[in-house]
């Protein structure tokens, strides 16, 4: 077993103050937090790491144990978790006590699982000295109860949306499969959601001796025929007759819900010209109230064919004159 020179790991010497020892925990876990650093292992295993060093250093009591360690901390790998209680005679200081703690919140062990999967967060250093190990004995050594069962794995699956469902929030029943079984479970998506989310259901994944894992479901949000989704703000083209644009007067916009939305086109609409519709875009997760807004770029619909009666008046519009302004290239319309 590797010792665990927890200093090292966060870069500072062991006369480090507790604010210095809290100073550099924040920052390497803002560099390496996997919301920073999606899918890169490297950066999911540093995390692990500062978040161990700072789950002992950031404590005085286990600080001070783990200094006692020092030079002869060889001593203490015998020590058998299963029989004899913890190597500096303590009653266990299990990583899920207290956890590690990113910025004012504390990731509890269950929270490390959560985020990395199946996988132990913590070293077998650190459960040597600091937590042993519950699930190699069936029984607690030290009040004969039954220890916990260890966790069963959790569950990823891949699930479709419509922009729709996304918009509103759906509930879909899903068929789970793992280890060659299989089950049905109904799971309710929040309003908003966003494509490549993973929304997680909690104890709906593999089923171990103790406690479930859980269910992540990896949102995919299918194109949709008219709407691109950009954050919470929903783009759109729409298509405006010619004299719409010259004259100014009114065009639909048919909202994700359904509703007819009336935007005013006011005259001398130039093709590409944007406007907002203020709340009618995607809801925020957990506040459906607030949501963002529906941008709508005009394009300018030329007939195809005229009448003689229209070609006629079209001539005569022409012998007016171009009334088209002028701009320079660092002025827009």
């Amino acid at each position: 077993m590797e010792f665990k020179d927890y200093y090292a790991t966060l870069g500072v010497t062991k006369s480090a103050t507790d604010k210095e020892v809290k100073q550099a925990y924040r920052k390497l876990a803002r560099k390496f937090h996997p919301d920073v650093n999606p899918g890169d292992k490297a950066s999911e295993t540093r995390f692990k790491q500062v978040n161990e060093a700072y789950e002992v250093l950031g404590d005085a009591d286990k600080r001070g144990k783990y200094d006692e360690l020092g030079a002869n901390w060889r001593q203490y790998e015998q020590v058998d978790p299963r029989g004899g209680g913890q190597p500096f005679g303590g009653a266990g200081w299990g990583p899920g006590v207290r956890g590690g703690r990113t910025g004012g919140h504390v990731l509890t062990e269950e929270e490390m699982r959560q985020a990395f999967g199946e996988g132990d967060p913590f070293s077998d250093f650190f459960h040597a000295f600091f937590g042993g190990r519950p699930e190699a004995s069936p029984t607690s050594p030290r009040q004969g109860r039954p220890a916990k069962g260890r966790r069963g794995r959790d569950v990823e699956q891949d699930l479709d949306l419509t922009l729709e469902q996304a918009s509103q929030g759906a509930t879909r029943r899903l068929t789970i499969k793992y280890g060659g079984h299989a089950r049905t479970v109904d799971v309710r998506i929040p309003a908003g959601v966003a494509d490549g989310s993973r929304v997680r259901v909690a104890g709906e994944g593999e089923h171990g001796a103790g406690s479930a894992g859980d269910l992540f479901l990896r949102v995919r949000i299918q194109p949709h025929p008219r709407f691109e989704r950009k954050g919470q703000d929903l783009h759109i083209t729409i298509h405006v007759p010619v004299t719409t644009a010259v004259l100014g007067g009114d065009a639909e916009v048919v909202a994700l819900d359904g509703h007819a939305l009336r935007l005013k086109i006011p005259s001398s609409t130039q093709n590409g010209q944007v406007f907002r519709l203020k709340g009618h875009g995607m809801p925020t997760i957990g506040k459906p109230a607030d949501r963002g807004d529906i941008y709508a770029t005009v394009v300018i619909r030329l007939p195809r064919s005229l009448t003689p009666e229209q070609r006629t008046l079209y001539e005569q519009l022409a012998t007016l004159g171009d009334s088209t302004t002028t701009v320079s290239a660092d002025e827009t319309t």
